[in-house]
């Protein structure tokens, strides 16, 4: 490791004295004018973990939903996931180094995680829309080459895509070839299999309007439109020629509102969909006869994905298990139709895709959308290799039909990554082979009434929590004081959990109405605000 060389290109990529950044789920993630330093470091770093896995590692520079400001750097891990926890604590260490110490860390980590420094190295790198991305990404390779690593940069994609792109080198190209061709290929491909026993006449034409978040989602999608025009046809508003990213549009606005995007037109019973900025997160939405705007959100996914698996699975008559994995912010209906109404198990984890990522491996089939539209199915290896099997096997021809759809439902999803693109063409192809309107798809399940408050604190690790972040631990009286507001209210449930990036509890509560909802949530911020410190004004009501 040349240290000289190290030293005199970090010049070139200062770091501000005194600024701290924390790797967390999504990376880093701040002001754009902060992280120079950061790219050229985490380029080091992804030489380093390239050389200790022997694999090809992901650099995407994006932060996704944030506004257009902001920006931020992910590494993502051999087969697509995301980095190993052990080297989110390096990530840490080494972007939070002062100037003069940041060789000696780097040299610490490759000495902490026996990292031979002689194997060879392999970094892709792609970025989103973002003004700043470009200068950014360049910061990154700065990095890479400082350090002797190879290097491809695929430019302009969306995160999935990038995730993609680390899973097929990875997988010497079995799991699709490494290109923007390859991606756009495999995914059409398995989406005119599914429905091409459906495919309709052209009055009954299907046609989706797409709020793209006026972000890379956009450009990606223009590019694959040809590929699966004769089943689908996609109309897309907020393409980023004029307005701002994420600004008033795209999945996090939608959800976050519960109100349609701005720059899209919505008809009555249309249906549309959200991307946000790096086409990681999808929600559907429409509006009803009477002009009322209904969201379905990644619940509401997860339901119509795993009630098709699941039929799937009858009509072959495998006993493979499927799984659904949710948070505690789970809307409770959803969780009562799929254990009572479709019979499939449910399992909460701890919030974070990290944690529902890793639950589902856990299942043959594992499927998991946080609320926020963010989510995959995985299937295991065992799992995959038994379906294409009874493919080419099975001679019944409905169970071989039911066998194929599955084997394209793999090849569909994006099993490195939540990909709003392939969720997209999944819940597509459903509705078709379903006959379902948007409105029938909706309406499976009614959601319970629910509100998300934020209480300020003094510090929020006062609060500890167990049970997948559904009961206080700490500080003491606080469970028992919200399992007193619950009782008082129908069909409700309430939660409180530290936020993970600011001094902060979130509280969420639903019941039986809105306004029993709100008078929880409220009921029970005042209990946070008095038992875990609060600071500033006691939480107002509603």
């Amino acid at each position: 490791m040349d240290l000289d060389a190290i030293t005199e290109y970090s010049a070139l990529h200062p770091k501000p004295s005194g600024l701290i950044l924390q790797y967390g789920t999504a990376g880093f993630r701040t002001k754009a004018e902060h992280l120079d330093h950061v790219m050229f470091r985490m380029g080091l770093l992804a030489v380093l973990r390239s050389k200790q896995t022997k694999s090809t590692i992901g650099v995407m520079v994006t932060a996704s939903h944030n506004p257009e400001e902001d920006n931020g750097v992910k590494l993502v891990d051999p087969l697509g996931e995301m980095l190993a926890p052990s080297w989110e604590e390096h990530a840490t260490c080494l972007a939070n180094a002062e100037e003069q110490d940041m060789p000696r860390v780097l040299m610490d980590i490759s000495v902490k995680a026996a990292v031979n420094l002689q194997q060879d190295a392999f970094i892709v790198i792609g970025r989103d829309t973002r003004s700043t991305s470009e200068k950014l990404s360049q910061s990154v390779i700065d990095g890479v080459t400082v350090l002797e690593g190879q290097f491809h940069d695929y430019g302009l994609v969306t995160t999935p895509q990038l995730h993609y792109m680390v899973y097929c080198r990875n997988t010497s190209g079995q799991y699709g070839e490494a290109t923007l061709e390859g991606y756009y290929q495999k995914l059409s491909k398995a989406f005119m299999e599914l429905t091409k026993q459906t495919l309709c006449s052209e009055d009954e034409y299907r046609s989706l309007k797409v709020d793209c978040a006026n972000g890379i989602g956009a450009l990606k999608l223009k590019e694959m439109e040809h590929y699966v025009s004769q089943g689908l046809s996609v109309q897309l508003f907020n393409d980023g020629t004029k307005g701002k990213l994420n600004h008033l549009c795209g999945a996090d606005f939608v959800k976050s509102h519960q109100k349609p995007p701005q720059g899209m037109e919505m008809k009555s019973n249309e249906r549309c969909c959200s991307f946000d900025g790096d086409a990681d997160r999808i929600v559907y939405h429409y509006l009803d006869v009477d002009g009322h705007f209904h969201l379905i959100d990644g619940d509401k996914i997860a339901t119509l994905i795993s009630s098709f698996l699941k039929e799937l699975l009858l009509e072959i008559g495998e006993s493979l298990n499927i799984g659904v994995v949710q948070t505690a912010y789970a809307n409770g209906s959803s969780t009562r139709y799929l254990e009572e109404v479709m019979k499939v198990p449910v399992y909460c984890t701890k919030t974070g895709v990290k944690h529902l990522h890793h639950k589902a491996q856990e299942f043959d089939i594992g499927v998991y959308f946080e609320a926020n539209g963010h989510g995959t199915v995985l299937f295991s290896k065992a799992a995959e290799t038994k379906i294409r099997q009874l493919t080419k096997e099975l001679e019944d021809e409905k169970r071989k039909a039911a066998a194929k759809m599955l084997e394209n439902v793999i090849d569909l999803f994006n099993q490195a990554a939540g990909d709003a693109i392939s969720d997209m063409l999944v819940i597509e192809a459903i509705l078709t082979l379903k006959d379902l309107t948007i409105q029938q798809w909706d309406a499976l399940y009614v959601d319970l009434p629910n509100r998300q408050l934020k209480v300020k604190v003094a510090d929020r690790q006062v609060i500890s929590t167990t049970d997948a972040e559904r009961q206080v631990v700490t500080p003491p009286g606080l469970q028992e004081a919200i399992n007193d507001l619950v009782k008082k209210y129908k069909l409700s449930r309430a939660f409180v959990r530290p936020s993970g990036t600011e001094d902060v509890v979130r509280v969420y509560a639903e019941a039986d109405s809105q306004e029993n909802a709100d008078s929880l949530a409220h009921a029970v911020s005042l209990a946070v605000f008095q038992l875990a410190g609060g600071v500033g004004e006691t939480p107002p009501g509603f």
